[in-house]
């Protein structure tokens, strides 16, 4: 009994090492660099975050600045209009919306001044 344990062990212990062995040969393979098979939109994305802009398509949420109708908050577009949400207080549970169109700064309920300015598109 003790020798058929011994067997079982040892063949166990030779899988183990065979097995481990045909693993690591995928573990020496690399993936690709994404950038290499990428195309069309993701690739321009893929570009714009190597060169360092990290928010290419404007999809983050901007801060506050002074907000006056002298100083708008700038909200950059690549179109004539964009929709923006304002979190007027610090707590609100709600946020109001609204159209801001190129050239006319747009005043929130909460007295804050937003203007789109243009940026162009990727």
């Amino acid at each position: 009994m003790a020798s058929l344990c011994r067997q079982i062990i040892r063949g166990n212990a030779f899988k183990s090492v065979i097995l481990s062995n045909a693993r690591r040969g995928f573990a020496d393979k690399m993936m690709p660099d994404p950038l290499e098979h990428a195309t069309g939109l993701e690739k321009k994305e893929l570009l714009a975050l190597q060169s360092g802009d990290d928010d290419p398509f404007n999809m983050k949420v901007l801060k506050k600045k002074a907000g006056t109708k002298d100083m708008p908050t700038l909200v950059p577009s690549c179109f004539d209009a964009r929709i923006v949400g304002c979190i007027c207080d610090e707590h609100a549970t709600a946020i109001n919306w609204l159209w801001l169109h190129k050239g006319h700064p747009r005043r929130c309920e909460c007295g804050h001044w937003y203007k789109l300015i243009e940026k162009t598109p990727l």
